[in-house]
């Protein structure tokens, strides 16, 4: 059996330059965001948010609900694979950073199919959930805080359809999920969130060691 192998960069290039569908927006964008040190591996890999996209499109998904929009990337990306009439609603408590979001979402053509919600996204599932009512969306993507990792996912969980799918990215969280010195209390939200996942008979999972680690989880019919 084939062990696992180690993305350094020579082959993440090659993985890029094999499959990676790029355009001057995107490109723009991550470069805007690479110009912010500090918060730039906040961004997804553009690998991974084209893998959601794909998820979009596999799913047939036209109602998409986000936590955690950042500059948008990849609220942009799942948005262009949705339907006309389908919707993402992204969730997010940085107006600063979502300003950014907003004009590359404009001009991509894409602005009228994504509904930005500012605030605690904490509050704001709960609304949804009283907006829409459960079972409401195809297809979640959660990105934010990790402290609140197993909030959102509950409340994400109440808002898909049975057959849907909620998306978890960083469950590998740099690897500090083994190293048994790290006991911070993001490393340990997601130690937590994957148990759960891991235990909880109401979804079917699978882990990727891909990017920062993707969980995907599919709510049981």
């Amino acid at each position: 059996m084939a062990g696992h192998l180690t993305a350094g960069p020579e082959l993440l290039d090659y993985v890029r330059d094999m499959s990676l569908k790029d355009d001057e927006i995107l490109k723009d964008l991550r470069n805007e965001t690479a110009g912010m040190p500090v918060l730039q591996a906040m961004l997804v890999m553009p690998e991974e948010a084209q893998f959601l996209a794909l998820l979009v499109r596999m799913t047939g998904a036209s109602s998409v609900i986000e936590v955690g929009t950042f500059t948008g990337y990849s609220s942009l990306c799942m948005a262009r694979a949705l339907p006309a009439n389908g919707r993402v609603v992204t969730c997010d408590i940085s107006e600063r950073w979502t300003r950014i979001a907003t004009r590359y979402w404009q001009r991509a053509g894409v602005a009228d199919r994504i509904d930005l919600r500012l605030g605690d996204a904490a509050q704001t599932l709960p609304q949804l959930l009283s907006e829409h009512g459960p079972g409401s969306f195809d297809l979640a993507f959660v990105d934010a805080d990790k402290a609140n990792y197993r909030r959102y996912y509950e409340d994400v969980l109440a808002l898909l359809r049975p057959g849907g799918s909620v998306v978890l990215d960083n469950t590998l969280f740099f690897g500090r999920v083994v190293d048994p010195t790290a006991q911070d209390p993001d490393t340990d939200a997601i130690r937590e969130i994957n148990r759960l996942l891991r235990d909880d008979d109401r979804v079917d999972i699978s882990m990727l060691a891909v990017a920062d680690g993707i969980t995907i989880a599919r709510k049981k019919t």
